[in-house]
């Protein structure tokens, strides 16, 4: 009985302190037929996200109503989960400081692949990468400012403190610029300011100026 105890102690053990949120928000399943399972997918009602070809590759996503996971397939498509982050080199480091063996963060620009973030920290344009000890891929994928029709206009939430916080000191860069813009005036409306602009941009909608 101790040692059955010990193992549901063990299975329900979480860290001590929370992190970087990591949200599992896209599962990349494989399909022998693409153009059959897009078929398939549009059927059941499932929104479709994206649809994009390249010279060696087709991506498609796909989310079921009212989920905030998406799934992906398609050819050329790398295997792995992707977890969705507001600070990708801070997920990385925790990550690292684990000790998992995790790849450096990159971005993709004319010539490939590139260590670094992506130079103007664009959405969806920073990764790193690992794996598990079966081999099971995991993508981190650093994810501010959504698309539009990514996120449902009443479902804008905050995950946790640590993803509110991150969505307040963006508004908080942008609210100075934007005070920048208006000759340095304090703005005291800036409650109503920051919230218009978190909302939007988890929304994917136009960002306040």
């Amino acid at each position: 009985m101790n040692d059955v105890q010990t193992r549901s102690d063990a299975a329900i053990a979480t860290p001590a302190a929370p992190g970087v949120d990591m949200k599992l928000e896209v599962v990349v399943i494989p399909v022998s037929d693409v153009d059959r399972a897009k078929g398939f997918y549009g059927s059941l009602g499932w929104r479709l996200d994206a649809d994009i070809s390249g010279d060696s590759f087709r991506v498609l996503q796909f989310t079921p109503p009212g989920s905030p996971c998406s799934v992906i397939f398609g050819s050329g498509v790398t295997p792995g989960n992707y977890l969705i982050v507001s600070d990708i080199e801070a997920a990385r480091a925790e990550i690292f400081g684990l000790g998992v063996d995790v790849s450096e963060v990159y971005h993709y620009a004319e010539k490939g692949r590139v260590n670094g973030p992506d130079p103007e920290r664009r959405s969806y344009a920073s990764w790193a990468s690992f794996s598990d000890p079966d081999g099971n891929g995991w993508l981190f994928q650093e994810v501010t400012q959504r698309l539009p029709g990514r996120v449902d206009d009443d479902n804008t939430t905050f995950a946790s403190p640590a993803d509110l916080a991150a969505a307040f000191r963006r508004a908080e860069h942008a609210h100075g610029e934007h005070e920048k813009r208006m000759g340095g005036q304090r703005d005291e409306n800036w409650p109503d300011w920051y919230a218009a602009y978190m909302v939007a941009e988890q929304a994917g909608k136009p960002l306040p100026l």
